[in-house]
């Protein structure tokens, strides 16, 4: 079996593992959700670092950019300048 990381021993890999599959699925979620939430956090922080010069608004759609591609990032662009027009 292909090792999910490979910062981790086997040993460890394979508690890690038996954790997980003791949790309840309401707790497997809720560890997803924070997991997601973290690595988000850190992407945005990797990005204010490197553009300094980007808003929030550019932060998040070089977010979008870089996860989702170009072509939902340039809409998400449009709804927003769309949406000041009103």
């Amino acid at each position: 079996m292909q090792p999910y990381t490979t910062d981790t021993s086997a040993k460890a890999e394979a508690i890690q593992l038996e954790l997980f599959r003791r949790m309840s699925p309401t707790d497997r979620i809720t560890k997803m959700c924070n997991l997601s939430t973290s690595l988000r956090r850190m992407a945005f922080d990797a990005i204010r670092r490197i553009h300094r010069n980007l808003n929030e608004a550019e932060v998040r759609l070089t977010f979008i950019e870089s996860t989702y591609g170009k072509e939902l990032a340039a809409e998400v662009r449009n709804h927003l300048h769309q949406r000041e027009m009103m």
